[in-house]
């Protein structure tokens, strides 16, 4: 299945009515199935879908790399079933901690069953990763070369990882931003990839991407729009450096400003509103 397709539409303006194609995301359900039991459906862009199970399967806890033994996806006629093989181990602790939630794009921890579930301590973070002002900028003009779903429909999220000499090594767009952040973490943990870099976001940053990022191991989270104050918490709780507010000319740290090299010394530092 495609990641987008054109549906016609009439456009309205400067007293003129356009009529033509507009390519829109695809959107569909996909469920995420472990040993045969649904944890999870989520609308989503129906692509990468592998690296969605892998992602999702870190980044909520419910299985390490090492604990799935097989994946495969069947199309059914109302969406698509990912079917995920996991051990024992995993096993057991998917029977402790059900979670079946029907997922809107913009909702990352609907159905949890519990408050505690929802609101899980995040995984510490660490690494000796140091990175400079335009370091940063740069991780961040780079992410628009890596969103050509977006680019099409103007309706997608991409979650990007940066690394220092090498610039963005893996990128996953999908129409949900937990959905493309996991997509990501699958990409990252197949392919075997380091974690001493940064994530970099199109999004705002709630708690439960923290969460997700923290569970990935990165000890940076870059991201274009502002995060919530819990979700500052839980990053300093965690250890890691969050950067938010994120332009190719500025940006701003929230969190563990240590692995942020100082600016030009030169330049006079002042306190901002």
């Amino acid at each position: 299945m495609k990641a987008h397709r054109p549906l016609p539409r009439s456009a309205f303006g400067q007293g003129l009515v356009l009529h033509g194609l507009r390519e829109l995301p695809e959107e569909v359900a996909v469920a995420l199935s472990f040993n045969g039991s649904t944890q999870a459906v989520m609308m989503a862009t129906p692509g990468d879908l592998e690296d969605f199970a892998v992602g999702f399967a870190l980044t909520e806890g419910l299985a390490s790399p090492d604990e799935i033994e097989e994946i495969h996806v069947e199309a059914l006629a109302q969406g698509i079933d990912v079917q995920i093989r996991v051990g024992a181990g995993a096993e057991a602790r998917l029977a402790a901690r059900r979670r079946h939630m029907a997922g809107p794009v913009g909702c990352g921890l609907c159905g949890i069953d519990s408050i505690d579930a929802a609101l899980r301590a995040p995984c510490r973070v660490a690494g000796d990763l140091r990175l400079t002002p335009a370091q940063v900028q740069q991780a961040v003009a780079a992410l628009p070369g890596y969103q050509a779903l977006h680019d099409t429909t103007r309706a997608a999220h991409c979650a990007a990882f940066w690394t220092p000499g090498h610039g963005i090594v893996a990128a996953r767009e999908d129409v949900g931003r937990h959905n493309a952040l996991d997509k990501l973490a699958g990409a990252l943990v197949r392919a075997d990839a380091s974690r001493d870099g940064a994530v970099v976001l199109t999004s705002r940053v709630s708690i439960d991407m923290v969460q997700k990022v923290t569970a990935l191991g990165a000890p940076v989270l870059i991201a274009v729009s502002a995060p919530t104050a819990a979700a500052v918490d839980m990053a300093d709780a965690a250890g890691l450096t969050l950067i938010a507010l994120a332009r190719p000319d500025r940006f701003e740290v929230f969190t563990r400003p240590e692995r942020v090299l100082p600016p030009d010394p030169s330049k006079e530092s002042r306190d901002v509103a």
